[in-house]
């Protein structure tokens, strides 16, 4: 863990002295939050998405946060990257994840953040663990607007790991997809309620692990939520 966190310090610090020495672009900074609240079996769940940075047009710190609370039970990440603009569209990162929950877990991140053509805001990023496992997370959203105020959004999500890790539960090979639309009404900029649907589904070895343990492979929820902007 030492090592990841030493090598993550540098990834963030350095890039950090170049942009006081060279960004002269004005500072900017922008923080999404959303909370969301389901009901399922007779279940409640919580759950957040943060996503936040500061820093100007080629250089930005982002900070960024997501996970559930329920039966006493939370599961998350945090990211904190550096990102530097490489193109019109693209910001290249670097930086680091912790997970927590079933079993703690850090990583060194590497990846894009950009907009896709057809407008698909994408986040693709590499992941190297403490043990040399590698693992991957794609994510790409649309914004469709129905209206001036009205916008859905749907998304994916995939996740793979080298290595099986059985605290988490998860095989080698790709371990799961989420699919999930939401469909949000914004008030004004910074407020908006929604509701979303998602649906989610364990794929190769995690799944199979999943079946031999009696649990379900795939689950769908609906969830309402505000979207906050500071």
């Amino acid at each position: 863990m030492m090592n990841i966190i030493k090598i993550t310090a540098l990834c963030l610090l350095l890039p950090s002295a170049a942009l006081a020495q060279h960004d002269h672009s004005a500072t900017y900074h922008a923080v999404w939050l959303e909370t969301a609240f389901s009901r399922h079996e007779g279940k409640e769940t919580a759950y957040w998405e943060a996503d936040g940075w500061v820093g100007g047009d080629t250089h930005k710190l982002w900070l960024k946060s997501e996970g559930k609370v329920g039966d006493a039970r939370k599961n998350g990440d945090v990211w904190a990257l550096y990102s530097r603009n490489v193109s019109t569209f693209w910001d290249m990162q670097i930086g680091v994840r912790h997970d927590f929950g079933e079993g703690d877990r850090n990583w060194l991140a590497i990846g894009v953040n950009g907009l896709a053509p057809y407008f698909f805001e994408t986040e693709a990023h590499l992941l190297v663990g403490e043990e040399g496992t590698v693992g991957a997370r794609l994510r790409q959203e649309n914004d469709v607007l129905l209206t001036n105020r009205l916008i859905l959004s749907p998304s994916l999500e995939v996740n793979a790991v080298s290595q099986a890790d059985t605290q988490r539960g998860t095989g080698s090979g790709l371990t799961d997809a989420t699919a999930a639309l939401k469909l949000r009404y914004e008030v004004n900029r910074r407020f908006a309620p929604y509701v979303q649907l998602d649906h989610q589904r364990k794929l190769g070895e995690t799944a199979e692990w999943a079946r031999a343990a009696g649990n379900m492979t795939e689950d769908s929820r609906i969830s309402i939520g505000i979207r906050w902007l500071f």
